[in-house]
């Protein structure tokens, strides 16, 4: 098995928002996403918006040098904790480097950064019927209260 590298991506090097952009669509146009390509515009505008919120960190993972995949983050308050809270917002693998413990290695360089910052938990939603849940449960992630729900309102 090849090894696993993870980075945080640094917004500034173009090779990494190149990958930002290519792992965010693949994950877009897949049945967990939008089952869809971002659109051009979010393409063309997405590391720009991305450097103009300070809340965000993002770490690729590299297979032999081609990127494999993608945690997007966004940081977080918890309130109840007086703490920063680390959430997940997207995680993908690339189809090809899927079942070679790329979204594992993803997952603990997250778990490391929010260590070290302190941070009081990571956070993520997931859908019921996505497999990836299988690796959120051994990476320690919980469901927590079975009585909490997800709720949004689309502002765009």
């Amino acid at each position: 098995m090849s090894e696993v590298e993870i980075i945080q991506a640094d917004l500034s090097v173009d090779e990494h928002c190149r990958a930002i952009v290519d792992l965010t669509d693949r994950y877009a146009r897949e049945p967990m996403g939008m089952e869809q390509p971002l659109p051009n515009l979010v393409k063309e505008s997405l590391i720009e918006n991305l450097r103009n919120f300070p809340c965000s960190l993002h770490f690729l993972a590299y297979v032999e040098g081609e990127p494999a995949g993608l945690a997007n983050c966004m940081i977080g308050f918890s309130t109840f904790c007086a703490s920063g809270v680390l959430n997940v917002h997207d995680l993908t693998v690339a189809r090809e480097f899927r079942g070679k413990g790329v979204g594992g290695a993803l997952l603990e360089a997250v778990e490391k950064e929010a260590l070290d910052k302190g941070y009081c938990k990571l956070t993520l939603e997931v859908r019921e019927d996505n497999r990836a849940k299988n690796l959120y449960e051994r990476q320690g992630f919980s469901s927590g209260n079975p009585q909490m729900v997800f709720m949004e309102k689309k502002l765009t």
